[in-house]
């Protein structure tokens, strides 16, 4: 392909070009993206439950102590 043709050409239409000769639709692909999202969607909400089920009291903090070392 001649430089001046590959610049000629929107990156969409070698996208959609490129999908194409793998097999793969845009629908395809839209479904595998929310699947995806959705999953991480997931994810982060059932961290969360974990994280406010477990939480523990807020303890008084630690403070260093001075030790006499011989």
């Amino acid at each position: 392909m001649p430089a001046s043709e590959a610049r000629s050409r929107k990156p969409c239409c070698m996208i959609s070009e490129l999908l194409e000769e793998a097999g793969i639709d845009r629908d395809q692909i839209r479904r595998a993206r929310r699947q995806v999202l959705e999953g991480i969607v997931l994810l982060c909400q059932w961290q969360l439950q974990r994280m406010e089920a477990s939480a523990p009291p807020p303890s008084p903090s630690r403070k260093a102590r001075k030790v006499a070392v011989e």
